[in-house]
């Protein structure tokens, strides 16, 4: 992959630039992904070749994420049209764009069927603030994403994906371990 100009994001767009003078950041600026960028290249388990197919979904996996977790409003998303856009976890409704940032991004996806009383995160009893400030405190390195396979290409992006960080600070009353903690999920981008 080519190299970022100053400023810039290698592995995410839509972050700096002059498209973005006017976008509103919901912690102030515009985040930087150095810390778990370096997590990501380290441990991944994949290279895509710049301009492949997989390396642009990649991209644009990463892209909208990073848009859903820090850009307070729909308007100045660039990964998705906020009016058409919904998401579903799980087999569960799906949610709008103005439902998913009112409960925030990971919560949503954290939605599961499992009753209150059996879960460690509630993301029903959490608020975006709430839930970025356990995360970032349990995976201070952050939580690094991969492409591992793309399955179709668009308008359906179907792909397989690896999610995974190191739990180096307390979880929501249990000590940190230091061990990785991995995630694997196949996801459907309708475009």
């Amino acid at each position: 992959m080519a190299g970022a100009e100053v400023g810039e994001d290698k592995y995410r767009s839509f972050i700096h630039g002059e498209g973005e003078r006017d976008t509103v950041w919901r912690y102030g600026a515009p985040p930087n992904y150095d810390v778990v960028n370096k997590l990501f290249e380290e441990e991944r388990t994949q290279v895509w070749p710049e301009g492949s197919l997989e390396e642009k979904v990649q991209r644009l996996l990463k892209s909208w994420e990073m848009e859903l977790v820090h850009k307070a409003r729909p308007e100045d998303q660039k990964t998705v049209n906020s009016e058409k856009y919904s998401a579903s976890t799980n087999g569960m409704s799906a949610l709008t764009r103005a439902e998913v940032m009112a409960i925030g991004g990971y919560n949503n996806f954290l939605r599961t069927k499992l009753p209150p009383e059996h879960r460690i995160y509630d993301p029903d009893s959490e608020t975006v603030e709430s839930a970025m400030a356990t995360f970032t405190t349990a995976f201070p390195r952050g939580f690094a994403i991969e492409v591992l396979d793309v399955y179709s290409g668009p308008p359906r992006i179907a792909f397989k994906f690896r999610h995974w960080g190191y739990m180096e600070g307390p979880f929501k009353g249990h000590p940190p371990h230091g061990q990785r903690v991995e995630l694997f999920g196949v996801c459907i981008f309708h475009t």
